[in-house]
Parts: structure tokens; C-alpha cells; sequence
């Protein structure tokens, strides 16, 4: 069964990371899809952000990245994906993505959303709170994969 995971990952954590491993246990076939949310502002662009996804995520075989604009609806339709997993890590994450698991599931009704608690160790943890943490010279690097760490720091302007 092939499932998708989607995300902004600016950058991808060691919390996506924790999602991904325990779902590519699960599944036939994972699609982790970069989006843009016109809401964010990026530190990234969308073709940094999937190399680092790749990067993350080399040690698993059945998990492929991908990157598109528009509606996840659309684009689990166009590559025949009926399930959706969505990583909580609290409460107020639970009440935005049943929102969106809603509306997903009244634009097509064979879409399932499949939520998945976060491990407590990164319950916290946020993309916007890693580039917090770095722009304040702050230790990040155990938060993200090590190749994201570096980008974190080319980014930056540092080593």
C-alpha cells in the first residue's frame, strides 16, 4: 500500500525523520511530498528542501520524494494514493489537521488521513523552532539529520 507524507520540511527534523522511519515499517511504498504553504516563508527553496529530504532519508528503499505546487488532493489523485499520514505532536496540531483531513476527505472521498503521535523526545520539536535555535548560535545539530545541519550552517554563513 502506498502512502503519502507531506510536509513544508524547512528544514526536514529528526521529528519528520521519527515519522517517516516508523511509517516506511508500515507501508509498501511512502511518497514524501514537499509543498509550498503560501503562508511561510522559506529559508529554503522547494529543491533544497527535497535534496535534503533525499539526503535524510537515503536509508530506507521504499520511500521516494517528490515536490509539488497545488492541492494534496490533487496530487495523491494524479498518483493513485488514497492514504495520507499526518505527524502530531499536540493538541493544537490535532485541531488544524482535522480541519484539513475534512476538507481533503470532502474533495475526495476515498482519501483516508492516518494521524500518527510523535514520539515524546520530539513532541517539541518544530522546524521553526530549529532555525530559531541556529540563528540565535543556539545547538541545533542533534535536532536534524547531519546533512541538513550543514546546509543549516552554509545557510548561515558558518563552517
Amino acid at each position: 500500500m502506498k502512502v503519502l507524507y507531506t510536509g513544508s520540511f524547512d528544514p526536514i527534523t529528526m521529528g519528520h525523520i521519527d515519522i517517516i522511519n516508523r511509517i516506511s515499517n508500515k507501508f509498501d511504498e511512502v511518497v514524501i511530498t514537499v509543498f509550498n504553504n503560501i503562508e511561510k516563508k522559506y529559508w529554503f527553496s522547494i529543491e533544497e528542501r527535497c535534496e535534503m529530504v533525499r539526503q535524510a532519508t537515503l536509508h530506507l528503499d521504499n520511500v521516494t520524494v517528490d515536490f509539488t505546487e497545488g492541492l494534496v488532493v490533487d496530487y495523491c489523485e494524479r498518483n493513485n494514493i488514497n492514504i495520507i499520514v499526518r505527524g502530531l505532536r499536540a493538541v493544537s496540531d490535532y485541531e488544524y489537521e482535522l480541519a484539513i483531513s475534512s476538507i481533503n476527505k470532502h474533495l475526495n472521498k476515498k482519501l483516508e488521513t492516518i494521524f500518527l503521535v510523535a514520539s515524546s523526545e520530539y513532541s517539541f520539536l518544530s522546524s521553526s523552532m530549529v532555525k530559531d535555535v541556529a540563528e540565535h548560535g543556539g545547538v541545533f545539530e542533534d535536532l536534524v539529520p547531519e546533512y541538513v545541519g550543514k546546509e543549516i550552517h552554509k545557510k548561515l554563513g558558518r563552517k
